[in-house]
């Protein structure tokens, strides 16, 4: 077909919908009525001879010829996107960009609040979705848009720019009370004491496993999980040691029954860093933005 005869607002409502997969989501994102939405998906099916989505669930499928076609409409949106916009001053306190973070459930728990905060003050418009995605996933959701940004700790996540955020190091959970603790010295709990617990641990933080393989300790695993947030509880009721990550661990103990040991163990110290794609990385709305998260956690990144 001839892209004279294409509505370019028209790969607009495609890249929304592929992003959304539904149609009502992708009508909200760009302020259309459902009906809107739907004639334009007809008129788009129509030029290009596909039906491009399929009806699934709730939502939509993308057909293979969406998936193939989706990837060049974002580049091609991004590209004008940033020319339109190269010359612009952007103004956070006017945005109403739509911004996608991956966070797991300990990235929300540590940084959403002081986000939300710093946008509230300062881009009030801002919206912002935090989303969950397999690692491996991560690094094209960031090259194709379906991502802005990923925060944490990513070692699977390669081919980005990336700024660490702050250091972090594993740490032993577990109840105070536990009657590992009564081997204690004045010189502090020795490590051979810990051989005894019996563990519980998060699938997806593959190095809390290893670090139990590398202490031979990966036969006293009797819980795994999807998320760390459901094993505070679990390690009160319980004789369960769980590995950590400090910085996370510190509120749980601060407020009280839990107790948080640092035993020298390998594989222990960690860097949670901050991913986004260099397509992307003159975005003015995400450079402001990288920029604010820098100096709010690390006091960097002025000017």
């Amino acid at each position: 077909m001839n892209i004279n005869n294409l509505d370019l607002n028209l790969l607009r409502l495609f890249d929304a919908i592929w992003r959304a997969r539904s149609v009502s989501h992708a009508a909200k994102q760009l302020g259309l009525s459902q009906p809107a939405a739907s004639q334009g998906l007809a008129r788009l099916r129509n030029a290009l001879g596909d039906a491009l989505f399929e009806r699934s669930g709730a939502g939509v499928r993308p057909t293979p010829r969406a998936d193939r076609l989706a990837k060049a409409v974002q580049n091609a949106l991004a590209t004008l996107e940033e020319a339109l916009n190269a010359s612009d001053d952007f103004d956070p306190l006017r945005s109403q960009r739509l911004v996608r973070m991956h966070l797991s459930d300990i990235g929300e728990a540590r940084f959403l609040p002081d986000i939300v905060t710093l946008l509230q003050k300062n881009a009030p418009g801002i919206r912002l979705a935090a989303l969950s995605l397999p690692h491996n996933q991560i690094s094209a959701a960031l090259d194709n848009g379906q991502l802005d940004l990923a925060v944490g700790y990513l070692p699977e996540v390669t081919h980005t720019q990336q700024s660490p955020l702050l250091e972090d190091r594993y740490v032993v959970l577990l109840r105070k009370g536990h009657p590992v603790l009564k081997q204690g010295t004045n010189m502090g709990l020795p490590l051979k004491a810990l051989s005894s617990l019996e563990f519980a641990a998060v699938r997806t933080h593959a190095d809390t496993l290893r670090i139990l393989e590398r202490m031979r300790w990966q036969h006293q695993l009797r819980l795994t999980v999807s998320h760390f947030l459901s094993l505070p509880e679990i390690v009160r009721q319980s004789d369960l040691a769980v590995l950590m990550p400090r910085n996370f661990a510190q509120g749980f103990a601060a407020a009280g029954e839990l107790e948080m040991l640092e035993p020298d163990l390998p594989l222990q110290d960690f860097t949670v860093s901050m991913h986004w794609s260099v397509r992307f990385d003159k975005d003015p709305c995400l450079s402001w933005l990288r920029q604010a998260l820098l100096r709010n956690f690390t006091g960097q990144g002025a000017g």
